[in-house]
């Protein structure tokens, strides 16, 4: 269940790329140490950017890191999930080689650097509303192309700052990552992985982990937005296999949080069904009340602007009535369509 560690002391990656320098150590991984690499002043490769994130491992211990950038490929120009600008091997101050998977930096950490700042309150909820609407996306696009993430927890949703100065949640870590199966028959997968805390009910029982499996993780990462706590606590006491029972045991329901709004509350129990056969896919989830009536303030102020400009057509003296109708009815006809590309 838990992944052998492969990274190597950080001192032995004393080494650079053809176009970028190693920097400081940003942290270590089941599969690898991250760095934070600055691109070369003389450098003229422009498809890196100026700042970005290393993963490496030694070669011979980077199996999962090549599994991953593999993922990636398939993964490419989705908003919500991390970019990947691609790989490079480099030798280390001992003559090892060394994999290097260069992924997109992420200035604002991890979801789960934000949660645990809040201490036990949660997020705030204009945070929750714009997070909410970008994971589910980020993993619509991963189920789209035929994968099972494995390992959604907040750890592995990465704060990337976009060109308007906002945080945007991006998925990463990929190591992990599956096909899914597309046999009619299930067979035994005896290569379940990823961390308890997040792990659906099916797959600690019967070693099931298919793209249900990712809408509960879902459910226990928003449970943690909303609450500031693992949807399952943390109990010193009790053992690795107590915890694996507990999630397991079909007749023990998670407590969905008192206080929160219907829609809040809807969304989560549809996440969290025990059974992951009426559990909501990743289209209901996007097509929730929760998430497609969240407010997009840009898009907001756009509508706003265009009913004033709307307005304005029709209370002029210039415009006869049947010109006032036919503005009306285009400007009813634009709204509507405005409504429909902000709520998808």
């Amino acid at each position: 269940m838990k992944r052998k560690f492969e990274a190597v002391e950080e001192d032995s990656f004393d080494n650079q790329g053809v176009a970028w320098w190693r920097g400081r150590l940003l942290g270590k991984g089941g599969c690898g140490s991250v760095y934070l690499a600055s691109l070369k002043p003389e450098s003229s490769n422009a498809f890196y950017p100026p700042h970005m994130a290393v993963k490496s491992a030694e070669f011979s211990l980077s199996r999962s890191l090549r599994k991953e950038k593999e993922v990636f490929d398939h993964l490419r120009d989705c908003p919500y999930i991390l970019e990947c600008y691609g790989e490079e091997i480099t030798v280390n101050n001992k003559g090892q080689m060394v994999y290097n998977l260069l992924l997109e930096y992420a200035s604002g950490e991890t979801l789960f650097d934000l949660i645990r700042r809040s201490g036990d309150r949660g997020l705030p909820e204009s945070d929750v509303k714009r997070y909410i609407r970008s994971i589910p996306k980020g993993i619509d696009y991963i189920h789209s192309h035929e994968y099972v993430h494995c390992d959604l927890k907040p750890e592995n949703v990465l704060l990337v700052r976009s060109g308007s100065g906002d945080f945007v949640p991006k998925i990463g870590d990929f190591g992990l990552a599956k096909k899914v199966q597309k046999k009619k028959r299930r067979t035994f997968d005896s290569s379940i992985a990823g961390t308890i805390l997040y792990m659906a009910p099916e797959t600690l029982a019967d070693h099931i982990q298919e793209s249900p499996s990712d809408i509960w993780a879902l459910g226990c990462i928003v449970y943690e937005m909303f609450t500031g706590k693992p949807l399952w606590g943390l109990n010193l006491a009790e053992s690795t296999e107590e915890l694996r029972e507990r999630i397991a045991d079909r007749f023990e329901l998670p407590e969905i949080p008192c206080g929160i709004s219907k829609d809040r509350k809807d969304f989560l129990k549809g996440c969290l069904v025990k059974n992951h056969k009426l559990r909501f896919t990743i289209k209901k989830l996007l097509n929730h009340r929760f998430v497609s009536g969240i407010d997009d303030k840009k898009s907001t102020s756009l509508l706003a602007s265009l009913a004033f400009i709307g307005l304005s057509c029709l209370i002029s003296k210039s415009y006869c009535k049947r010109t006032i109708l036919e503005s009306f009815y285009k400007f009813l006809a634009l709204y509507t369509l405005l409504c429909k590309i902000i709520r998808y």
